[in-house]
């Protein structure tokens, strides 16, 4: 079940706050249903969402298959420090991080950087002859929908067709003779990204029937994308696809042989919005109540945990507990203080914690050092983060 305030005010009240914390039975709870989406697929981990060593190692014992980070820099210090199959999502410009993992796979490790452009793929390929190694690259297949006067889903890759991506597999097979083209990713961001009961009923209804729209449309450029690869020769270690908020329908397309996902774990509040996703929230930050300037408000110190993306109130952290808890509009979550509005009494007192839940799941850990991990009442052990191992990739 849910923790409850009282549950998770009895396992905070030694710590020092604000602080940042995981439930970990919640989280097993999210793993469960993220690999039941899955259906035998195996799943990689998006490291943009978790943060955390720790976590990383313990999504990957219960039965999580491989990282994709969100950096070279970054994929090359898990390197170091052990893990292995990682895919680096975006592009890189990073010299001495891509040398670095250069010399990873020359160790053994399996490792693929992304490539959209003959002009990444040259850049790459001068590196990797200078490790003498054959370094794997991956494909970005772009997967947004153009429709007259709408752009759906985010702008990633130039590779906008099977034809784009078997014009750039033979400039790097012609070009590139230190490169293996050996995965393809295409990242349905308008289906993964984009919560199918967000808003009002009638904008509800239009997110559905554009995602319905797009998932035929880009389902068949996937396909038809691996077929131009597999007659130029290409044999792939994978296809991904993908993301937290899109698992049951990208398990669907038979071109693609792995999954990722991530926020899914924390189950941040852009993920209340998913018909197929039914999660427990399970990460989250405590501010302390330092002040009450009215009978109905209490004001928590910190709180200005922002989440990227277009601006707007959706990228708000949300009051989570005590429950009926609203942000004031003109103040919103502030650098140094957040002021909370009850509508209803609700006896805190000086010191006590409100709990918030972040909007999205990746830059929670930016700003806390370390997360402290419940279970029941009890802190089980504290965590730390990119951050608190002194890690800061962008």
């Amino acid at each position: 079940m849910p923790g409850t305030y009282h549950s998770y005010r009895a396992a905070l009240q030694q710590l020092e706050l604000p602080c940042a914390f995981v439930d970990l039975d919640a989280l097993d709870a999210n793993i469960q249903a993220v690999l039941q989406q899955a259906d035998g697929l195996p799943v990689r981990v998006a490291t943009k969402s978790i943060r955390c060593r720790w976590l990383l190692d313990y999504l990957l014992q219960a039965g999580f298959k491989g990282l994709m980070c969100f950096s070279a820099a970054e994929a090359a210090w898990l390197s170091t420090a052990g893990f292995d199959d990682l895919l680096v999502a975006y592009p890189s410009q990073d010299r001495s991080a891509v040398t670095a993992l250069c010399q990873q796979v020359k160790a053994g490790k399996g490792i693929w950087l992304m490539v959209d452009s003959l002009a990444q793929a040259s850049w790459l390929n001068a590196l990797a002859a200078e490790a003498r190694i054959q370094l794997p690259i991956c494909l970005d297949l772009d997967m947004s929908s153009s429709l007259p006067g709408l752009h759906f889903g985010v702008r990633r890759s130039p590779l906008r067709s099977p034809e784009a991506v078997k014009r750039l597999a033979q400039q790097v097979q012609s070009n590139c003779p230190h490169l293996n083209i050996s995965a393809l990713m295409g990242y349905e961001a308008q289906i993964a990204g984009v919560g199918d009961l967000q808003g009002p009923y009638l904008k509800a209804k239009v997110i559905q029937a554009l995602q319905s729209y797009s998932q035929r449309r880009v389902f068949a450029r996937r396909q038809a994308s691996l077929q131009q690869l597999q007659a130029l020769g290409i044999a792939l270690d994978f296809v991904n696809g993908g993301g937290s908020g899109s698992l049951r329908r990208t398990r669907q397309d038979s071109a693609v042989t792995e999954l990722t996902a991530g926020s899914a774990c924390f189950a941040p509040v852009l993920f209340d919005h998913y018909r197929d996703l039914q999660l427990q929230p399970a990460a989250g930050f405590a501010l302390p109540v330092v002040r009450q300037p009215a009978p109905d408000i209490y004001t928590c110190l910190g709180g200005g945990y922002i989440a990227s993306g277009a601006a707007g109130p959706d990228r708000l952290p949300q009051v989570w507990l005590p429950e009926g808890g609203q942000l004031l509009p003109l103040e919103g979550a502030g650098e140094v203080q957040t002021p909370v509005h009850f509508a209803q009494a609700v006896p805190l007192q000086w010191g006590d914690p409100i709990l918030f839940r972040h909007a999205k799941a990746g830059e929670l850990c930016e700003r806390f050092k370390q997360l402290h991990l419940l279970r029941g009442q009890q802190v089980e052990q504290s965590v730390p983060t990119y951050r608190g191992e002194g890690q800061c990739f962008f």
